[in-house]
């Protein structure tokens, strides 16, 4: 016999259906926006146990870190840019969250990223206000959850608008970043050894940037974890 529950769920999920932001498909659980096939699909690199791979590489006498890694490949016309696209562009916070505890018990596994704190890599305030959230700091959340440490998202800012990177070379991109973030705590991160998170990694110079002005702080240690490395 049909219970009223039952009843009241299937009224709920045709009014309001749960389904899986990659697919489409409704079968999957009720706390996730991923199904199982999805999740299996989604192309990892395992670069977090892994010393210098492609990701530190990118870092090589630019920047002095403890290690860095990406979580996923990302190409054109994929499941990945379908998923960043609804993240980035559609509002999709709870897809950011979960994509940031994947990433988190991903990094957990590793005993190279033992961090003390999570510092989200800053918008430009107008950027963020137009948006409604920094994508960065909505992984930071995910992850923070994952793996029990707190997110720092006030100590470091970027004040400064910069002209978009997409058509840049590395070397334009480094320029246009120059000088565009401002430490203003530095007291706070003295003696840590700081996760910065980013949602993409290409040439690195946003990254590079950010993670230079962080390391001004005394005795910081510093680490990079991105969702999605582009690949080429």
């Amino acid at each position: 016999m049909i219970t009223l529950k039952e009843i009241k769920d299937s009224v709920l999920h045709l009014l309001f259906p749960h389904i899986c932001t990659g697919c489409g498909s409704d079968i999957l659980h009720e706390e996730s926006v991923l199904c199982m096939r999805c999740i299996d699909d989604m192309p990892e690199t395992n670069f977090e146990l892994h010393p210098d791979n492609p990701v530190e590489k990118i870092f090589w006498g630019r920047l002095p870190l403890a290690g860095a890694t990406a979580q996923f490949y990302f190409t054109k016309e994929s499941l990945m840019q379908h998923l960043m696209h609804q993240f980035k562009y559609k509002g999709n916070k709870e897809l950011g969250m979960q994509l940031g505890k994947i990433m988190g018990e991903q990094i957990k596994k590793s005993a190279r990223f033992e961090a003390d704190a999570l510092v989200p890599l800053p918008l430009f305030a107008a950027k963020e206000k137009r948006r409604g959230y920094n994508q960065a700091a909505i992984l930071c959340e995910g992850m923070a959850e994952a793996m029990n440490l707190p997110v720092l998202d006030k100590i470091i800012s970027r004040p400064r608008h910069t002209e978009t990177q997409t058509k840049k070379g590395r070397i334009e991109r480094w320029k246009n970043m120059e000088g565009k973030f401002i430490l203003s705590d530095a007291d706070a991160i003295k003696n840590m050894h700081l996760l910065l998170v980013d949602d993409v990694v290409t040439t690195g110079a946003t990254l590079e940037a950010c993670g230079n002005e962080l390391l001004k702080a005394e005795n910081v240690r510093l680490s990079i974890a991105t969702l999605c490395i582009a690949s080429r």
